[in-house]
């Protein structure tokens, strides 16, 4: 059975939040490795120079890598809602996925209990949880398709729209209410799509922007 707690596996990899900024965001990846260990691994070779706050195994089990105070490095270049660097304004959660197959049980339930006292540490609504692929279209498409935010969002630990918005609304407005870093159109809508349309292709169409002006919606409400 994993440890009821957090395994203390600290990584050199950290330093400390930049220009006095807290956490204001948790942003969700996925390891993309073998195995656990292997992801504990890269995150704490220094060479590699990347970490994160915790890693949850696909059974469950919970590591610490990194305390929160401090500044862990998982987001890389990117932006949310204008705000450069996200790794001092973000706690980080590696999740031991290979991008290809659905997150375990074991792995999504140790998430869910993480998450409210996280938040609630920081104060951070349910929207300042984020994929990877959010703040980094050009670069990332983690925690990918397979991961389930609407099971979040019903636990009020993400953001998920519960009514239609409206489909005359242009997309670009939409997205730059949500937060999207202004990147190729394109990139922009697959990042979106990842989160909130999981697996749909083509060319943009009225339930996108219909989606998206929900999002932008529920954002709105929330503050």
């Amino acid at each position: 059975m994993p440890s009821a707690e957090p395994i203390a596996y600290p990584s050199p990899n950290f330093g400390p939040r930049r220009n006095g900024l807290r956490p204001d965001l948790v942003v969700i990846h996925f390891t993309e490795m073998r195995s656990a260990q292997a992801a504990l691994d890269r995150l704490c070779d220094p060479s590699a120079e990347v970490s994160a706050h915790y890693l949850i195994g696909r059974n469950g089990q919970l590591w610490q890598l990194v305390d929160e105070p401090l500044r862990a490095w998982h987001a890389g270049a990117g932006a949310w809602q204008g705000r450069e660097d996200v790794n001092s304004r973000s706690i980080g959660i590696e999740l031991d996925n290979d991008g290809q197959t659905p997150f375990s049980a074991p792995l999504m339930a140790r998430l869910e209990a993480l998450l409210p006292g996280i938040l609630a540490r920081w104060s951070i609504p349910p929207s300042g949880v984020i994929a990877h692929s959010d703040m980094a279209p050009a670069r990332k498409i983690d925690p990918g398709p397979r991961f389930d935010w609407q099971r979040l969002a019903r636990q009020r630990l993400a953001l998920w729209p519960d009514t239609a918005g409206d489909p005359d609304v242009a997309l670009k407005t939409s997205l730059d209410a949500i937060g999207y870093p202004d990147v190729a159109p394109d990139l922009r809508l697959a990042a979106f799509r990842l989160r909130f349309r999981a697996n749909h292709q083509g060319p943009e169409d009225t339930t996108d922007r219909s989606r998206a002006s929900a999002v932008a919606d529920a954002l709105m409400l929330e503050k």
